[in-house]
């Protein structure tokens, strides 16, 4: 009799701490994080957009993104665009890293290129400089 309750109070044991004893085998924090910004404007260009947005400093910062990020799909693709419905979302910008490396960027735009946040670059105005060599999404913060 001492050996079946010894045994059950055993099991309830295991049972009991099992999930607590193998938890560091299954818990792992992701690598990714990202950062998220509203975009205040966002410039359509030949090659790209011109993004402005607020940094940490609160202050008005710009970043440079390729058209060619947005081709393809899967693993290589840098970049994402969902485009927002009606209602009241503002349109954002968010820049993902894995291990600290840049891993892509989405950005949530308005489809309707009358939205406040939409413009275009001048006809004048040359910014092939900034899309050069581009393999990441420079931010102030």
């Amino acid at each position: 009799m001492k050996k079946i309750i010894l045994l059950a109070v055993l099991a309830a044991l295991c049972l009991g701490m099992g999930p607590f004893l193998f938890a560091q085998q299954f818990s792992h924090e992701s690598d990714y994080y990202y950062y998220s910004y509203p975009i205040e404007r966002i410039y359509g260009y030949r090659l790209g957009y011109m993004i402005m947005y607020r940094g940490n400093s609160n202050q008005m910062s710009r970043t440079f993104v390729p058209h060619e990020w947005f081709t393809g799909i899967g693993e290589g693709t840098k970049g994402e665009i969902v485009y927002l419905g009606p209602g009241r979302e503002w349109p954002t910008m968010t820049v993902y890293y894995n291990s600290g490396d840049f891993s892509h960027v989405r950005l949530r735009l308005r489809k309707d290129r009358s939205h406040e946040t939409w413009a275009v670059v001048p006809l004048t105005m040359n910014l092939d400089e900034f899309f050069k060599d581009l393999d990441e999404v420079n931010l102030d913060h």
